[in-house]
C-alpha cells in the first residue's frame, strides 16, 4: 500500500501564497497519476490538480493560472504551488495516489490518501 503525508497549510492573507507537499511512501511508482484534492466544511471533495505520465498536469478551472503541481519523482514528493490566494481557496488539501497511468479528476478513482493539510486564506 501507499502512505500520504501533506504538510505546508497554514493561514495566509489573501493574495498569499502558500506550497503545500505530499510525500508518499510505500509501493508507488512515477508513473501514477497524484493528484490534489480540497474539502471545504460541508462540501463534497473536488478536484484542484492532477500529474502524471511525461510530465503532464491537469487543473480544475477555478485554480488555472494561479496554482502549479510539480513533482519530484526521486523523492516521491509532489508539490502544489499556490499564489494568489483568495477566501474561496479556504479548505482541507488532500493528496491522492491513482494506482493508474490514467489520470482522473474523480475522488473515488484513487486509491491511496494523506491526512490532509489545512489551508485557511483570510480576507
Amino acid at each position: 500500500q501507499v502512505q500520504l503525508v501533506e504538510s505546508g497549510g497554514g493561514l495566509v492573507q489573501a493574495g498569499g501564497s502558500l506550497r503545500l507537499s505530499c510525500v508518499a511512501s510505500g509501493r508507488t511508482f512515477s508513473s501514477y497519476a497524484m493528484g490534489w484534492f480540497r474539502q471545504a466544511p460541508g462540501k463534497e471533495r473536488d478536484f484542484v490538480a492532477v500529474s502524471w505520465s511525461g510530465n503532464r498536469t491537469y487543473f480544475a478551472h477555478s485554480v488555472k493560472g494561479r496554482f502549479t503541481i510539480s513533482r519530484d519523482n526521486a523523492k516521491n514528493t509532489v508539490y502544489l504551488q499556490m499564489n494568489s490566494l483568495n477566501p474561496e481557496d479556504t479548505a482541507v488539501y488532500y493528496c491522492g495516489v491513482r494506482r493508474t497511468v490514467v489520470p482522473s479528476t474523480t475522488a473515488s478513482d484513487y486509491d491511496y490518501w494523506g491526512q490532509g493539510t489545512q489551508v485557511t486564506v483570510s480576507s
